[in-house]
C-alpha cells in the first residue's frame, strides 16, 4: 500500500515542479505581452484551464503525503519527509494567500504591479516544490539503496 501512495505522491510532486517551472518562466512572463484590451478574457482562460489541471495534482499530493505521513512508515518518519510536508504547507499557503488573490486583482484587467507580485512570489511555490521533488528523490534512493525487500511495503 505504502509503495502505491509514494508513487503516486511522488508523480503528483514531480508532475507539479514541472508545471511550476513552466508556469515561472513561459506563462507569467508572457502575461505582459498580452495587450490590455486581451488580458481579462486570457487571465480568466488562464485560470479557467490551468484550475482544473492543477488542483487534482495539488489534492494527490496533499492527500497521499498526509496517508503516507500519518501511516506510520518510518522512512516517512524521516526529517526529508517531514521537511517535504512543510514546503507543501508553504506551498499551499503561497497559494491561497497570495497567487489566488493576485489572479483576482488581474482577472479585473492587467495591472503591472500584480503581475510583476505574481511573477515573483510564485518563485516560493517554484522553490518549494523543487525542494519538495528533490527530498522525495533521496528518499526514494534511499529506499531502493535499503537492504530490505520491505522498505516500501
Amino acid at each position: 500500500m505504502n509503495a502505491i501512495l509514494f508513487t503516486l505522491h511522488f508523480a503528483a510532486t514531480w508532475s507539479l515542479v514541472g508545471l511550476c517551472w513552466l508556469v515561472q518562466h513561459v506563462q507569467y512572463p508572457l502575461m505582459s505581452e498580452v495587450g490590455r484590451g486581451a488580458f481579462p478574457g486570457y487571465e480568466a482562460g488562464h485560470v479557467a484551464r490551468i484550475g482544473p489541471v492543477v488542483a487534482p495534482l495539488m489534492l494527490a499530493e496533499l492527500v497521499t503525503g498526509a496517508a503516507l505521513w500519518l501511516g506510520g512508515e518510518v522512512v516517512f518518519r524521516r526529517p526529508a519527509f517531514a521537511v517535504s510536508m512543510l514546503l507543501l504547507g508553504i506551498v499551499w499557503l503561497s497559494t491561497f494567500l497570495v497567487q489566488v488573490p493576485l489572479h483576482d486583482a488581474l482577472g479585473a484587467g492587467f495591472d503591472a504591479k500584480a503581475h510583476a507580485a505574481l511573477v515573483r512570489t510564485n518563485w516560493v511555490r517554484t522553490l518549494a516544490w523543487s525542494g519538495r521533488g528533490l527530498l522525495l528523490g533521496i528518499l526514494l534512493v534511499g529506499m531502493l539503496r535499503a537492504s530490505t525487500p520491505t522498505a516500501l511495503e
